[in-house]
């Protein structure tokens, strides 16, 4: 019975999304939309299929951009907020500072960059970089100083030292609240990326969908915009997965799982 329940949550996303696509494809016959404004879904299958290779080479570039950012977005602000965390001279210089900028769109600096360093990856990187940088920092400082006082003491008095405490305690403490920086970067990287493309590029997804709309071609920007949406719940999937396995025991987890 437990199997079959799990196996009903798992089917649930893939019955719920084939029942869009279905009542998408009736509502298009049904109200005589033309298909310049809204393809049918079975119209940007068809289109995608025949241009899948160009779709898949510029899939494979903005995945690129995406996962490069991404990966030094986590190589660099997870060390600056464990460093926040535990310096108060940080929390009161330096931790002001990353919230305010925060407030700026990332996007603003798309052109500077784009202007500073050409069409080529490494623009794009920075801008997806940024995208993921302060979510991840600012989740990771609220993860490492949100330790109980009773729990810092307890562990005080077990006579474990600095390094051990922070492994034992500290670190899996704040995880829960790490990932979520974590999952909300990877939910956007996505989007820095295509958004970077749209300002300037001669490849990738979003250049694609700017061509494709251009050209007056919704169903190949449907195609495009499908794929960008397969690309940002890889990413989540993934994070997910790896919080699964890295904190099992968290709440969070055990109501994924219908644990009490």
């Amino acid at each position: 019975m437990r199997r079959v329940n799990q196996l009903g949550r798992a089917a649930a996303f893939p019955l719920f999304f084939a029942g869009l696509l279905l009542a998408w494809e009736v509502s298009i016959g049904l109200f005589h939309v033309p298909a310049y404004i809204l393809p049918r879904p079975s119209e940007i299958a068809l289109s995608a299929r025949a241009d899948y290779p160009l779709l898949l080479r510029y899939t494979f570039i903005t995945g690129t951009e995406t996962v490069l950012g991404y990966a030094v977005a986590i190589v660099v602000a997870l060390p600056l907020g464990l460093a926040i965390a535990f310096s108060g001279l940080l929390r009161r210089t330096v931790y002001p500072t990353l919230v305010s900028l925060e407030m700026i769109p990332k996007i603003a600096f798309a052109p500077i960059f784009i202007s500073w360093l050409g069409f080529g990856l490494l623009p794009k990187v920075i801008i997806v970089f940024l995208v993921c940088f302060f979510p991840i920092v600012l989740n990771a400082v609220a993860g490492f100083v949100s330790l109980s006082e009773e729990l810092t003491r307890f562990t005080r008095a077990t006579g474990a030292g600095t390094w051990r405490a922070f492994f034992k305690v500290r670190l899996p403490a704040a995880l829960p609240q790490v990932f979520v920086g974590f999952k909300y970067a990877a939910m956007n990287a996505s989007v820095g990326a295509t958004i970077a493309e749209f300002i300037g590029s001669d490849q990738g997804l979003g250049f694609y969908i700017q061509i494709a709309t251009g050209n007056m071609r919704p169903d190949l920007a449907f195609a495009a915009i499908f794929l960008l949406a397969l690309l940002g719940l890889s990413m989540f999937g993934l994070v997910t997965l790896a919080e699964r396995v890295l904190i099992p025991w968290d709440i969070s987890q055990r109501r994924i799982r219908g644990k009490n």
